[in-house]
């Protein structure tokens, strides 16, 4: 089986992202990864807010909305992975695919060029599709 081809008896993970704030995408993120690790295959769709964080490459400093400078000293103490390093752990095992969606990217006033080398673009109809019979789903 090639990489990024999921198999029907192969257990799958989705993780929907919709906000952009750190802290639930770095959870998001870091289901996805346990999941390659454990063997299974990770789909990631970007929503809204994520998608925006994404199209925009903020994926390197710990940005809170509630300031909690002890948290972020515990990320770089403890060196906790970024957003990035996890996304590109993700995209490299070769078991988890990076969608887009299309309705949110134009809500958030994206053009698709932004997304490019970065998620496959899709609408509601094919995430239906994809996900159908995938019974762990995470939404953040």
């Amino acid at each position: 089986m090639k990489p990024n081809q999921v198999s029907a008896e192969r257990p799958r993970v989705a993780v929907f992202l919709h906000s952009g704030d750190y802290d639930r995408m770095h959870e998001g993120l870091s289901i996805a990864a346990a999941a390659v690790a454990s063997g299974r295959h990770a789909d990631l769709f970007f929503f809204w807010w994520a998608l925006e964080r994404l199209a925009q490459d903020k994926l390197d400093e710990p940005d809170f909305v509630s300031p909690r400078e002890d948290v972020v000293n515990r990320f770089e103490t403890q060196n906790v992975p970024t957003l990035r390093s996890l996304l590109s752990f993700l995209r490299e095992s070769g078991d988890c695919t990076v969608y887009a969606c299309t309705g949110s990217l134009a809500i958030v006033g994206l053009a698709p060029s932004a997304l490019e080398g970065k998620a496959q673009l899709v609408g509601w109809s094919t995430i239906l599709q994809l996900t159908a019979g995938v019974t762990d789903r995470f939404f953040l």
